[in-house]
C-alpha cells in the first residue's frame, strides 16, 4: 500500500485580535486529509512565512505524513544552524499539522496518540491587571467569580510602566519603566491582593526579566510571604546561571521557558532542579515533537509543564498545548489568554474553558480547523511593536 504523503502545504496568515497569526494547512495525497499547525511568531511572522516558502515547504514536499519524528530531526538539521525562533516557528507548523493528521488518519485525538489522558481537562490560569491594587483586586474578583482558580496578577502592566518617572532632556520614545519601582509598587500590590482574597486563591506573577538578577533574587525572597503558585521568568535566558543563587536564596515556586529556543537552555535548569515549571512557547521550540520529549524528562526530575498561552500562540497552537496537557503526567497549569468570538468563529473546535478548566472536544487530530473564507477577510497588518522598545529611566534600551 502507497504511504501518503505530503502533496502541497498553504500558508495562511490572519489577525482576529491583537497578534498576526501564521496557520500552516498540509494538504495530503489523500483526497480532503489536511493538518494545521501553528507557526506563529508574531514579532516576526513576514521571516517565518519566508523561511516555509523558501526552505521548508519544498523540503517537506512528497515525505510520508506518518514519519513525523524523522521529519523533525531531519528539518532542524538541514538548515546546519539551527534552534532559532523563525526556523524553529516554521518546522513547528509543519510538525503539528503531522500531528493532527496522523490522529485523523487513526481516528484519535493526539493526546491518545501521545498515550492517552492522565486528566479530563486541563487547569487554567488567567490574567488579572489594574492601575492600582484595588483594580487588581476588582480584576481578580470578576475572574474568581468566572471560575478560575489560578490567576496571575499585574499592576501597569510589565514592569509597572505607569509609574512616574524623571527623564533626561531629549530622552528618546519608548516603553519606559523603573525597576527599583517596579519591586516596591508589586510587593504593596500582593500583600493588598493577598489581604482583600484571602489564602485559597492561587497567584502568579510575571517579572517578565525586567529586572537585573541580584535584584530578582531580592524579589523572590520576598514575595516568599504571599505563597505564590510560581514566579514566572524572573530572570532572563542570558542570566541562566544566576537561578543556581536564586534556588539556594529563595523558596518561591519558579517558571520559566517561554523565551527559550535551544534545548540547551532548558535542560540544564530541569535536570538541577532550579525550576519548578517549564513554560516553553511550543511553536518557539518547534512543535509537538520536541515538547513530549522535554515533558517525559520533566517527568524524571519532578519539573511540571506550564506551556506559554498568549494570544500570540494561535487558537491551533493553544489546541496542541491542550492535547499535551492531557496527557504529560507531569501537567502542572495552562496559561489562558481568553479569545474572543472573532477567533472561535474563525477556528471551530477552539478548545473552551469553563469553571477554570480547558476541555477538549475529542475530535481526531487536534480536533480544530479553520474558515479560510473569514481568515482572508482579516490580513494580518505590518507594525512596529512599542511593548518590546524597553527603556529604564535614564534611556537606557533594556530587556521587554
Amino acid at each position: 500500500m502507497a504511504p501518503v504523503t505530503i502533496d502541497n502545504i498553504q500558508v495562511i496568515t490572519t489577525q482576529p485580535a491583537g497578534s498576526r497569526l501564521v496557520i500552516v494547512k498540509v494538504n495530503t495525497s489523500e483526497p480532503g486529509l489536511y493538518g494545521l499547525g501553528c507557526a506563529t511568531f508574531t514579532q516576526r511572522w513576514r521571516a517565518v512565512v519566508a523561511a516555509l516558502e523558501g526552505h521548508l515547504i519544498p523540503f517537506a514536499t512528497g515525505r510520508d505524513v506518518s514519519r513525523i519524528e524523522e521529519f523533525w530531526q531531519m528539518a532542524t538539521v538541514h538548515s546546519y544552524w539551527r534552534n532559532g525562533p523563525v526556523l524553529n516557528n516554521a518546522i513547528s507548523g509543519i510538525d503539528q499539522a503531522l500531528w493532527d493528521i496522523k490522529g485523523k488518519m487513526a481516528g484519535m485525538p493526539v493526546y491518545d496518540l501521545l498515550g492517552g489522558k492522565s486528566r479530563e481537562a486541563a487547569a487554567c490560569y488567567s490574567h488579572a491587571n489594574g492601575r492600582s491594587p484595588e483594580e487588581v483586586v476588582d480584576s481578580v474578583l470578576k475572574l474568581q467569580a468566572e471560575g478560575y482558580r489560578y490567576i496571575r496578577i499585574q499592576m501597569g502592566g510589565y514592569g509597572g510602566k505607569g509609574d512616574q518617572m524623571v527623564k533626561p532632556e531629549g530622552a528618546p520614545d519608548g516603553a519606559y519603566y523603573d525597576p527599583r519601582a517596579y519591586c516596591r509598587n508589586m510587593l504593596k500590590m500582593m500583600a493588598h491582593v493577598r489581604s482583600e482574597v484571602g489564602d485559597e486563591l492561587e497567584l502568579l506573577h510575571d517579572i517578565h526579566e525586567r529586572l537585573q538578577p541580584i535584584h530578582a533574587i531580592q524579589f523572590a525572597k520576598d514575595v516568599e510571604e504571599f505563597k505564590l503558585f510560581f514566579l514566572e521568568d524572573a530572570l532572563a535566558p542570558e542570566d541562566n546561571e544566576w537561578f543556581k543563587i536564586m534556588r539556594g536564596q529563595a523558596a518561591t515556586p519558579l517558571a520559566m521557558g517561554e523565551l527559550f529556543n535551544s534545548p540547551q537552555e532548558w535542560i540544564p535548569l530541569i535536570q538541577n532542579r532550579l525550576i519548578d515549571y517549564m513554560r516553553m512557547h511550543v511553536s518557539q521550540m518547534g512543535g509537538i515533537t520536541p515538547a513530549k520529549h522535554i515533558a517525559a524528562m520533566g517527568h524524571q526530575y519532578n519539573v511540571k509543564t506550564a506551556w506559554h498561552g498568549p494570544g500570540d500562540t494561535s487558537p491551533v497552537g493553544h489546541a496542541a498545548n491542550l492535547h499535551l496537557d492531557l496527557w504529560a503526567p507531569n501537567f502542572g497549569i495552562q496559561e489562558w489568554c481568553r479569545f474572543n468570538e472573532l477567533c472561535y468563529e474563525m477556528f471551530p473546535g477552539l478548545p473552551e474553558v469553563r469553571n477554570g478548566y480547558m476541555y477538549p472536544n475529542d475530535k481526531p487530530g487536534l480536533g480544530i480547523d479553520i474558515d479560510e473564507k473569514l481568515a482572508a477577510k482579516y490580513p494580518a497588518q505590518d507594525t512596529i511593536e512599542d511593548w518590546t522598545q524597553t527603556r529604564w529611566p535614564d534611556g537606557t534600551p533594556a530587556r521587554p
